[in-house]
């Protein structure tokens, strides 16, 4: 019995019990009604009447009952029929699986009884097949044995042929040995002849040399000593002769052909006169742009300058203010910035801000562009990208207003030439010379010589150890050691010492030496002081006795301090301080 079918029963008997129950309260309530006092009290009247409607109600809630009993069972009726044809569904299933498996265990049993029938036909197949097989090992194996016996046969022939061989070579041997002994004997006794004989020609030579002696009166060391040095006299004067035309006649050469090279390389390189090299000058389309680029309170000139990082000068020129900064790419990047600002009209911070951006962009794009055309113009073609962004930097550095970048062009063309007359490794001379001042391109931000800062920079980039040291010593930091380093010195003296390459003159340029050598000449010990390689570095020659190795360390500190505070110079300048103690005898 399903839960359904349980719960119903349940319900039915509820409701029967509620119909007995008031079946039972009828049957009391007709008892009280006979027994009950007579019809005329109204009382009774009204309890006969509600007696009446109670009964009614309880009729009605029968009947009611009785419909809920009815559907009770005609749902009760419906389960159990759908219960029974459950039931018949599942005896079906129950039939159609044991047929299914009934044709299951047939099919296996006939499977089987294949397999058994094949398995006999497969084991009597390899019976058959391993009987036949047996049958070939044994006759393989019988040949087997008999060509081994065979072979066993000849091999003993063999051994026996060989014995015979062999006894009959030690018999030769024996021949040969007793050959030998007589030999060695008449060997013995020949050398004893010879022994003898060169004994007695050495006692023949030494008579004839003792009688040439006396005949010449000189011994055989002493003649060939005294020809020797005859001939060593005659040759060192020939020599001392033909070095000394040999010397003047390369010398004269050497002089013209450098001469014709150095004159031929910077004819062919055709470079412009010097630029401009810390101030950029702004053309405005007119005086009242001023006001407009300085602002309500001067709050535009304030948000350029705190952006760009570039001082604004306005003046009383007409038409015209000048930006100022110490880096000339970021002096460029203002130029770019405040002219198109000047052209848009409009000027305020969050415009300079965003023009900013934008002329950053254009000038980093310009130097990237002007770092290829240089690269294509020299003829190099592989080369780091980061070297490359370097070089465009250089578009804007100077260096005593001449184009550090066009000095560069310049420089390995100059050198490239040379290389070429004197037949030896263009492409490498050039890449040399091409790249010796690239570290001017982080001067600003990198502390050191740029020569220093550019060799470190070739290492870290790839560049070969003939062009780090080309770089490093083409000011001698570092004594050059290569043909290199010596053309990357001489094209860049060329360039930068032409008529026009740079703006400095050499008044300014003699006081500045000047200037220097007073610095160091002022300070107490000071024997003597020389300004070298054009301002880059000062010797400091100090009295032994006045000034210790310290008092020469506190000395080079102090002078090299004097002279950042109170100069202008690119670069670094070398303070080098010299202490040396001399004692002089006289000999009587």
């Amino acid at each position: 019995m399903s839960a359904f079918d349980v719960v119903l029963l349940v319900v039915v008997l509820l409701l029967v019990a509620v119909v007995v129950g008031a079946v039972l309260f009828g049957v009391r309530a007709l008892k009280r009604f006979s027994l009950a006092p007579a019809p005329e009290d109204p009382a009774f009247i009204a309890e006969k009447d509600r007696q009446e409607q109670s009964l009614a109600a309880l009729r009605t809630a029968a009947d009611e009952v009785n419909s809920t009993i009815d559907v009770a069972k005609s749902a009760a009726s419906a389960a159990r029929a759908e219960a029974a044809a459950a039931k018949a569904e599942a005896k079906a299933a129950r039939a159609e699986a044991r047929r299914v498996l009934d044709d299951a265990r047939a099919e296996a049993d006939t499977v089987l009884e294949r397999a058994h029938k094949q398995a006999e036909a497969d084991a009597e197949q390899l019976r058959a097949t391993a009987r036949r097989s047996g049958e070939r090992e044994v006759a393989v194996l019988a040949a087997t044995t008999r060509e081994q016996a065979a072979e066993v046969e000849r091999r003993a022939a063999r051994m026996d042929e060989r014995e015979r061989l062999h006894t009959e070579e030690v018999e030769r041997l024996a021949e040969r040995e007793r050959q030998l002994t007589a030999a060695t004997a008449a060997l013995a006794a020949r050398e004893a002849a010879l022994v003898e004989r060169e004994r007695e020609l050495t006692e023949v030579e030494e008579q004839r040399h003792r009688e040439l002696e006396r005949v010449a009166g000189l011994t055989a060391d002493t003649a060939r000593a005294e020809l020797v040095e005859s001939i060593e006299g005659q040759a060192k004067r020939e020599a001392a002769l033909l070095v000394r035309e040999i010397e003047a006649d390369a010398r004269g050469s050497a002089e013209q052909r450098a001469r014709n090279i150095v004159v031929d390389a910077i004819q062919r390189v055709a470079s412009e006169q010097t630029a401009e090299s810390v101030v950029s000058v702004l053309h405005l389309p007119g005086d009242e742009m001023k006001g407009r680029i300085i602002g309500r309170e001067g709050r535009n000139i304030r948000a350029f300058e705190s952006v760009t990082g570039v001082n604004l000068i306005i003046d009383d020129t007409p038409e015209a203010v000048l930006l100022s900064c110490f880096d000339p790419v970021r002096r460029e990047v203002g130029r770019v910035t405040l002219e198109k600002l000047v052209l848009d009209g409009r000027i305020h911070p969050h415009r300079i801000e965003e023009v900013y951006d934008l002329a950053r962009q254009e000038v980093a794009e310009l130097c990237h562009r002007a770092a290829e055309d240089a690269l294509v113009e020299v003829g190099i073609t592989e080369i780091h990208p980061e070297l490359v962004t370097l070089l465009g930097r250089l578009r804007y550095r100077t260096s005593y207003g001449q184009n550090v970048l066009k000095h560069l062009v310049e420089t390995a063309h100059i050198a490239g030439t040379m290389a070429a007359e004197l037949r030896l490794d263009v492409p490498t001379i050039k890449r040399c010379a091409f790249l010796h001042d690239i570290g001017k391109a982080l001067t600003h931000e990198v502390e050191g010589s740029h020569a220093i800062i550019g060799a470190d920079l070739a290492r870290k980039y790839g560049e070969t150890e003939d062009v780090v040291h080309a770089i490093e010593a083409h000011h001698n930091e570092v004594p050059p050691q290569t043909i290199e380093a010596v053309l990357t010195q001489a094209s860049d003296a060329c360039s930068g010492g032409r008529p026009g390459a740079r703006r400095e003159s050499l008044e300014a340029y003699v006081k500045r030496l000047e200037r220097i050598e007073e610095i160091a000449a002022g300070k107490l010990g000071v024997e003597k002081v020389f300004a070298m390689q054009a301002g880059r570095e000062i010797r400091v020659m100090v009295k032994p006795d006045d000034v210790d190795d310290i008092g020469a360390a506190v000395l080079a500190r102090d002078v090299a301090k004097q002279i950042e505070e109170e100069l202008t110079y690119p670069g670094q300048i070398r303070v080098t301080v010299v202490r040396e103690s001399r004692v002089t005898e006289i000999a009587r």
